[in-house]
């Protein structure tokens, strides 16, 4: 979420994704910030008005049936911090380097949420 302080103080800047995301690759989608606990493939990934936006298929199936089952819904990324600055005791995030997005329990952004989910759907050619 853009413009809205975490709960460490962290405040996203509109466009802070957006060299990121030019140079992203491959992201990967893990669980709760686990190094390795991939759990599906992220789609798409850009910024719109609000914040980053995700787009992501889970294909872990006790994943899939946690998220889906709404058990858990919170939305957060893994990054490093290339331009910030301080501003009124906050720590404004200018530009970032996206290294993972992970569904999680307890996100640092509390209205970064998990709205959808697709499990497991594979193309058939």
């Amino acid at each position: 979420m853009f413009g809205r302080p975490d709960k460490g103080g962290d405040v996203i800047r509109a466009g802070a994704f957006a060299e990121a995301l030019r140079r992203a690759g491959e992201v990967p989608l893990v669980w709760q910030h686990k190094a390795g606990a991939v759990v599906g493939r992220i789609e798409h990934l850009s910024e719109d008005k609000r914040g980053l936006r995700v787009i992501a298929a889970v294909e872990d199936a006790r994943a899939a049936r946690l998220v889906g089952g709404g058990k858990i819904n919170g939305l957060s990324f893994g990054y490093r911090v290339r331009e910030a600055s301080a501003a009124g005791g906050k720590r404004e995030l200018i530009a970032l380097d996206l290294v993972e997005v992970s569904l999680v329990a307890n996100p640092m952004q509390p209205r970064a949420r998990v709205h959808a989910v697709q499990a497991g759907l594979r193309s058939q050619t």
